[in-house]
């Protein structure tokens, strides 16, 4: 199999992020990477605008992560609270999500993917939680969740 070595123009999920030299099959550098402006050779005068593309990467990974802080202190003081059904024993009738989680905070009016937040499983009991959000690559924040029982009303 023949492979062929390109710098990537912009970040490419599972293959690299600008300015990094890869190497791929050459089909794939031919038919997607190169047509399409995400990549091009690595040759000899390619290789010269190098450092203006790893400039341009760390200005935007600078960026990035100033954006991703300021998120990451919005979580750490963000408290959320919810409601679930009981039922006898203190059963709970359902259960808290990641879903469920972001739902409340785009309510809030804070954006982060869903699949940031690292919950290993649903929260089934009533209690207060400390649950983790991936915010950047290196960069965890804590959101404190509160889970309350229903209480019923007596008629």
């Amino acid at each position: 199999m023949a492979t062929t070595e390109v710098i990537l123009r912009e970040k490419i999920e599972n293959l690299g992020a600008e300015a990094d030299v890869v190497k791929v099959k050459a089909g794939f550098a031919r038919n997607f990477l190169i047509p399409q402006g995400k990549a091009f050779e690595a040759t000899r005068g390619n290789l010269r605008h190098l450092e203006a593309l790893k400039a341009a990467r760390a200005e935007r990974e600078a960026a990035e992560r100033a954006e991703a802080q300021e998120v990451a202190n919005k979580l750490n003081k963000t408290k959320l609270s919810f409601t679930l059904e009981t039922g006898q024993g203190g059963k709970a009738f359902g259960s808290v999500t990641s879903i469920d989680i972001h739902k409340k905070l785009e309510e809030k009016g804070i954006e982060i993917d869903r699949h940031a937040i690292v919950l290993d499983k649903a929260i089934k009991n009533t209690g207060k939680f400390d649950v983790e959000v991936k915010v950047y690559t290196d960069l965890l924040a804590t959101l404190k969740v509160t889970v309350k029982a229903a209480e019923e009303e007596v008629a």
